[in-house]
C-alpha cells in the first residue's frame, strides 16, 4: 500500500493508495500507527534530500501486515517524525512549486515501487 497525499499518486495508483488529506506530517503519523499495528516499512519515511523533506507532498510504500511490530522500523519512523518537525519549525513546507513537487515525489515513489518489487 501507497500512504500519501499527493494527488498525482492517487491519479496513477487508485487500487494501492490510502489517501491522506493533509500533511506531510500527518502522512507520516500514518505510517508511524500502521508499522505499530504491524505493517512493513518498505520504503524510508524521509527523503534522501534535505531540499525535497521542505516538499508539501510525501508518498511511502508500506507492506503487509504480518501482525507484528518490527521494532527497528517503528524507530526508524519515530525518529523520521522528530527529524520532520524539528526541521518543519525553522522552514515551512514549499508550497509556490506544489506542482513540481508533485512530480518528484511520483518519480522518487515509482524508483522505489522499481527498486521493491514484490516486498509489497
Amino acid at each position: 500500500m501507497i500512504i500519501t497525499n499527493n494527488p498525482s499518486v492517487v491519479e496513477k495508483y487508485p487500487d494501492k493508495v490510502l489517501f491522506i488529506d493533509g500533511s506531510v506530517e500527518k502522512v507520516l503519523i500514518k505510517v508511524r500507527d500502521l508499522v505499530y499495528e504491524g505493517c512493513d516499512l518498505i520504503s524510508h519515511p524521509l527523503p534522501a534530500s534535505l531540499r525535497i523533506l521542505f516538499s508539501p507532498y510525501r508518498s511511502i510504500i508500506i507492506g503487509r501486515n504480518n501482525r507484528r511490530v518490527d521494532p527497528l522500523q517503528a524507530v526508524i519512523v519515530e525518529d523520521s517524525i522528530h527529524k520532520y518537525k524539528r526541521h518543519m519549525d525553522v522552514r515551512r513546507a514549499d508550497k509556490v512549486n506544489r506542482d513540481d513537487y508533485k512530480l518528484m515525489d511520483l518519480i522518487l515513489l515509482e524508483s522505489a515501487l522499481d527498486d521493491e518489487q514484490g516486498k509489497w
